[in-house]
């Protein structure tokens, strides 16, 4: 199996879930960790094997040097110079070294400022969410107490017109009442 690139990791993208509910397919993301893993083991014992070699190649300077100094000590400026212009397998598997970890800080630093922009990204939709359901719910509330206000205004109409019309009717009624007596009383008089 070949090893993951920085590229493979930062671009893999799973199918998209059925449902929130759902999630990932189990499998699918279990198979990305497992080739994840292997390549962090691979990458471990890659480093250890350079940091061995590194070791025995610092090793093997220290007694080359020491054994120019014994052999040419008027020399020992020549050979400083030679080794400073001379990359050693030590300052080569050093600058790997050094080459990976800044690899590895700048995607780790690229991956927060994603997460960042990702995180405000959704504040500010929250946000804007939160502000369109608060105007929405003003304007309902305003259009609620308009109609309350009318109705308000109508059922006041309707007692007053109640009153009005009881007023009337029992004024009639009692027009009428009075009537009937008085036409009951003239009868009686024209009867004796």
């Amino acid at each position: 199996m070949a090893l993951l690139t920085e590229h493979d990791v930062v671009n893999m993208r799973f199918k998209e879930p059925k449902s929130v509910s759902e999630g990932y397919d189990q499998d699918e993301v279990d198979f990305f960790l497992d080739e994840v893993a292997e390549t962090i083991a691979q990458l471990t014992k890659d480093k250890a094997a350079l940091e061995n070699e590194l070791k025995a190649a610092r090793a093997r300077a220290a007694g080359a040097e020491a054994e120019a100094v014994k052999e040419a000590p008027d020399s020992a400026s020549t050979t400083g110079t030679f080794a400073a212009t001379t990359p050693t397998e030590s300052e080569t598997a050093t600058g790997m070294l050094i080459l990976a970890q800044e690899l590895h800080d700048k995607h780790v630093a690229e991956g927060k400022q994603e997460g960042e922009r990702i995180v405000t990204e959704a504040k500010a939709e929250s946000e804007k969410i939160i502000s369109d359901a608060n105007d929405e719910y003003n304007r309902v509330k305003t259009k609620l107490e308009q109609e309350k206000s009318l109705l308000d205004r109508k059922i006041a109409e309707l007692r007053d017109f109640e009153r009005d019309y009881r007023t009337r009717l029992s004024s009639y009624l009692s027009s009428l009442l009075g009537q009937i007596e008085s036409g009951s009383n003239a009868g009686e008089g024209s009867q004796n």
